[in-house]
């Protein structure tokens, strides 16, 4: 049965998390090295409350999302550890 290694990648920034994994999935098709992935999974909408000081009241709150993609390496722990 083969070692399944699980990458999951987390980013605010859509973009850069496709290049990141992009250039993850080129790699690992350079060596040779079998994916699964990327998957993604549902964006996550996140809202934290402002502050404007003690006693002086709050902003609006700020929200972000969060994107997340995952990848499964397959046999090779080496390439998953670097």
């Amino acid at each position: 049965m083969p070692f399944v290694t699980r990458l999951t990648f987390r980013s605010g920034d859509s973009d850069r998390l496709e290049s990141v994994v992009s250039a993850l999935k080129t790699r690992a098709e350079r060596k040779g090295v079998e994916l699964r992935g990327p998957h993604a999974e549902p964006p996550s909408r996140y809202s934290v409350p402002q502050h404007a000081g003690v006693g002086e009241g709050r902003f609006d709150d700020w929200g972000y999302t969060v994107y997340t993609r995952v990848i499964e390496v397959v046999d090779h722990n080496e390439f998953a550890r670097e």
